[in-house]
C-alpha cells in the first residue's frame, strides 16, 4: 500500500515556509494548507502588537493543524502544511496526528532572515519578532523525521530536495 506525504514545512517567520510548501505539495499532488490561516484572531492581533506567542497561546492553533493532518491521513490524501513548529513538544503534538509525519525545517542566518521579514511589510509577523522566535526554536535532533534545508537555496530546488526525502522508505516508530 502506497503511503501518501504528510509533511510540515516548519522554521522560524521569513525563511520561506509557505513559498516552499506549496511548491512541494504542488510536486508531491498534496493538498497544501498554510497554518497562518488558522491562528485565532488573537494571536493575529499579539504577533501584529510584536507580542511573542505563548506555549499556551500556540496550543489550539496546533491541536487544529493536527486536526487537519488526522484527517488527511484518514483521508489517504497528501497534505503539505506551512508551519512553525519551533519547538520538540509542538511537533510531538503534531506527530500524534500521525507517526510518520516529515518535518522540513528551513534555516537561514539571522540577518537574511531579518532582511527577508523587512522585504515583506504586509505581513502580520514583525521583525522585531525573529529574535524571540529564534531563542524558541529547538531544531530538529537526529531521532525526528525531519530534513534541514539552507532556505537560501531556490525554493524549486529546496522543494524538490525535500520531495526525494520524502520518497525514501521510513521504518515504522519502534513500540516500547
Amino acid at each position: 500500500m502506497k503511503t501518501v506525504p504528510l509533511v510540515v514545512v516548519m522554521g522560524v517567520s521569513g525563511c520561506g515556509k509557505s513559498t516552499v510548501g506549496k511548491l512541494l505539495a504542488r510536486q508531491l499532488q498534496a493538498e497544501f494548507l498554510e497554518g497562518d490561516d488558522l491562528h485565532p484572531p488573537r494571536n493575529i492581533e499579539r504577533m501584529a502588537a510584536g507580542i511573542p506567542l505563548t506555549d499556551n497561546d500556540r496550543r489550539d492553533w496546533l491541536l487544529q493543524i493536527a486536526e487537519q493532518i488526522a484527517d488527511a491521513r484518514a483521508g489517504r490524501h497528501g497534505l503539505v502544511v506551512s508551519c512553525s513548529a519551533l519547538k520538540r513538544s509542538y511537533r510531538d503534538m503534531l506527530r500524534t496526528a500521525a507517526s510518520q509525519l516529515g518535518f522540513v525545517h528551513l534555516h537561514a542566518s539571522r540577518e537574511e532572515l531579518q532582511a527577508r521579514l523587512a522585504a515583506r511589510p504586509d505581513h502580520f509577523m514583525p521583525g522585531s519578532l525573529l529574535d524571540s522566535q529564534l531563542q524558541t526554536l529547538e531544531p530538529p535532533q537526529p531521532d525526528e523525521r525531519a530534513l534541514q534545508i539552507d532556505a537560501t537555496l531556490p525554493a524549486a530546488d529546496i522543494a524538490k530536495q525535500a520531495a526525494a526525502w520524502l520518497a525514501l522508505p521510513y521504518p515504522s516508530p519502534r513500540k516500547r
